[in-house]
C-alpha cells in the first residue's frame, strides 16, 4: 500500500505504535501503479480502480509490517466507528469501541487531557489467527477529536 494517496485515513498512535484504518486510493500516475497495470494488461486508471477497499494497518516495535485488507467494510461502517469513538472521548471516562471482529479499542483517560488505548487486533485470515494487543498513548484529547472530525469529513 505504499502507493496510497488521498484516501480517508484514521491514525491512532505515535511513531512506532499505532493502528491505521485507511481506504487507500491508488494514483494512476504512480510509476509502480503504471508498471503493475502494464503487467496486468489494463490501463493504469482501470488498475487503480475506485479505491473502495479498506485496510487496517498495525505496527509496533515488535511487528514491522502488520496489516490486512477489510474488503467488506463500507464507508458508513468506518464513519460509525469514528462517531462512536468521538462520542465516547467526550464523556471523559473509560470505554470500549469495536470495529467489527477485527479491532477493539479499550480507552482510558490519562493525565493532562489525554487518552491511552489498548488496541486488540484480530486478523480475519488465517482463521484462528491470534489477537495482537498494543498499548498506545497517551494521546492528546484535542488532537484525537480533531483527527476524528477530519476523518469523518473525508468520508462525506
Amino acid at each position: 500500500m505504499s502507493t496510497a494517496m488521498g484516501g480517508p485515513a484514521l491514525f491512532i498512535g505515535g511513531d512506532t505504535t499505532f493502528v491505521l484504518l485507511v481506504r487507500p486510493e491508488l494514483d494512476p500516475a504512480d510509476p509502480g501503479v503504471r508498471a503493475a497495470a502494464e503487467q496486468a494488461g489494463v490501463s493504469p486508471e482501470e488498475f487503480a480502480g475506485p479505491g473502495d477497499v479498506w485496510a487496517l494497518v498495525v505496527d509496533d516495535t515488535f511487528e514491522a509490517d502488520g496489516g490486512f485488507e477489510l474488503p467488506g467494510l463500507r464507508d458508513a461502517e468506518a464513519d460509525h466507528f469514528a462517531e462512536q469513538l468521538h462520542t465516547a472521548l467526550g464523556a471523559g471516562e473509560p470505554f470500549t469501541v469495536e470495529a467489527g471482529p477485527v479491532l477493539r479499542l479499550d480507552a482510558r483517560p490519562a493525565a493532562g487531557e489525554a487518552y491511552a488505548f489498548t488496541a486488540h487486533v484480530t486478523p480475519p485470515e488465517p482463521e484462528g489467527a491470534p489477537t495482537v494487543s498494543l498499548e498506545i498513548g497517551p494521546l492528546p484529547l484535542a488532537t484525537l477529536l480533531a483527527d476524528l472530525e477530519d476523518f469523518r469529513r473525508s468520508l462525506a
